[in-house]
């Protein structure tokens, strides 16, 4: 997986956007979505670190919505190894392949939005790499100051698949301030999609 500065190098620099300013560009949208990633750390143990990007998390089955909403205002493009646009207006079908829809206002400008696509079927979120971890929808999510975001665990869950310096950093800070239920689910999760992890050993020790 290329790094933040090597994406910025081959696809163009992201401007710096916040949770209140996903919130102030989404309201009105019916359907689901949530902050995601650092941002979603960061809000939960109460400190900062810096951020690449904001992502924001949707169910995959709402792709379709949530594109012809964010239309014309962004552009949409899906990600998944290159860039392709998406276009509102017609029946939207992604492969598999593409987990995550980039925005920004049109080429000539930086990039302001990774959504990441999650599997949900029904009220249940079902972890993309192993969809023996399950859990509903309404337990991986939490809110704090009028924005909804993702729960650190189910987070640092999905960072575990390709763990970086931020995400070990991301790991640490967590670890002093999440309930002792959170970190079993988190450990027994690991255990069952990600046996080897080396973060396995240390929540068992705490």
């Amino acid at each position: 997986m290329l790094d933040h500065h090597e994406v910025v190098r081959l696809y163009g620099p992201w401007v710096r956007r916040t949770p209140s300013d996903a919130t102030a560009r989404f309201a009105g949208y019916s359907g689901r979505w949530w902050v995601a990633g650092g941002w979603a750390i960061d809000a939960f143990v109460g400190s900062d670190r810096e951020h690449g990007d904001l992502d924001i998390g949707i169910p995959r089955g709402s792709a379709a919505e949530f594109v012809d909403f964010v239309s014309p205002g962004l552009d949409v493009w899906a990600a998944a190894g290159s860039l392709t646009p998406v276009f509102r207006g017609s029946e939207l079908r992604l492969p598999e392949s593409v987990g995550n829809l980039w925005l920004r206002a049109s080429g000539a400008d930086p990039w302001e939005y990774d959504v990441m696509l999650e599997s949900v079927e029904g009220a249940t979120w079902m972890y993309k790499r192993d969809v023996r971890i399950a859990r509903p929808l309404d337990e991986c999510l939490w809110a704090h100051r009028g924005v909804t975001y993702l729960r650190p665990e189910v987070q640092l869950l999905l960072k575990a698949g390709n763990v970086r310096a931020k995400d070990e950093e991301d790991f640490e800070r967590c670890l002093p301030v999440l309930a002792a239920a959170d970190l079993r689910w988190l450990g027994d999760a690991l255990r069952t999609a990600h046996p080897d992890h080396p973060w396995i050993d240390r929540l068992d020790q705490r």
